[in-house]
């Protein structure tokens, strides 16, 4: 029994961060995701993480327990969005493709966020959700919450982050999303514009040909026939993503412990 007591406040700790980390993770924070679901996943996984802490002494439950809890809340969103921040890149790359095909006006319903989305760029999220569960990708990011405990201790409130290499490493990531995004839709969007070119010729050749009515149908045709044949070097680019979001999530990981 004292035993028991001794551990709860660690597993509380414990809990308020791999629960928050469920809050904006890919595929944990999907809304079609039972709610009983990440709650016992939670649990399950906490008192797995317990079990490999080290309790040496017990932590008092006064106002430095309460900041400990704020402290794990936001370690969890961080990693987690982390992990969403790089998936996002192919929503961004779709936006690209919608552009240049003509769907920029057209949206779906996201029902992961509510909110609206390109077309485009909503299918391939889709797809690399699925590929990410395909590859075992969600027990990656397992992994990289549990590994967490090891480098920030859940027993520590204090903080040696260097700002400076954090705000480095921010910058960082968005770079490397974008840079990656272009990679993604740059074949789509340059044969596009290829197209666009050839219609202002034909525009010019061809004055009596009405090439509103003739450009959106063929622009359409051949970005669908761009996207089947571009699959191959997606799903490559997506294993290069995956292996951004573990390494994000273990570097944001280090500069928070100060390790």
């Amino acid at each position: 029994m004292n035993e028991i007591l001794l551990a709860m406040p660690y597993f509380l700790l414990v809990l308020v961060r791999i629960s928050s980390f469920f809050i904006v993770a890919p595929l944990f924070s999907m809304r079609g995701v039972p709610a009983q679901f990440k709650i016992g996943l939670a649990v399950f996984l906490s008192m797995l993480a317990l079990s490999a802490l080290t309790i040496s002494e017990p932590l008092p439950l006064d106002s430095n327990y309460i900041f400990m809890i704020i402290k794990e809340f936001a370690i969890g969103i961080s990693l987690g969005f982390t992990a969403a921040l790089v998936l996002y890149t192919v929503q961004i790359a779709g936006a690209f493709i919608d552009f240049q095909m003509g769907f920029a006006m057209a949206s779906v319903m996201d029902p992961q966020t509510g909110s609206q989305v390109p077309i485009i760029g909503h299918f391939k999220y889709i797809l690399a959700l699925l590929f990410l569960l395909m590859v075992d990708g969600h027990h990656l990011m397992l992994d990289g919450i549990m590994q967490s405990l090891r480098m920030i201790p859940v027993d520590s409130l204090s903080f040696d982050i260097g700002f400076e290499d954090l705000a480095r490493f921010i910058s960082d990531l968005f770079v490397e999303m974008f840079i990656v995004a272009v990679q993604i839709s740059l074949p789509i969007v340059g044969a596009l514009f290829l197209v666009d070119v050839a219609l202002g010729i034909l525009a010019k050749t061809v004055p009596q040909l009405n090439i509103f009515a003739v450009g959106f149908p063929v622009k359409i045709l051949v970005g669908f026939a761009l996207l089947m044949f571009s699959m191959p070097f997606f799903f490559y680019l997506l294993q290069v993503l995956f292996e951004e979001i573990m390494v994000s999530m273990a570097e944001l990981a280090r500069l928070i412990g100060g390790a």
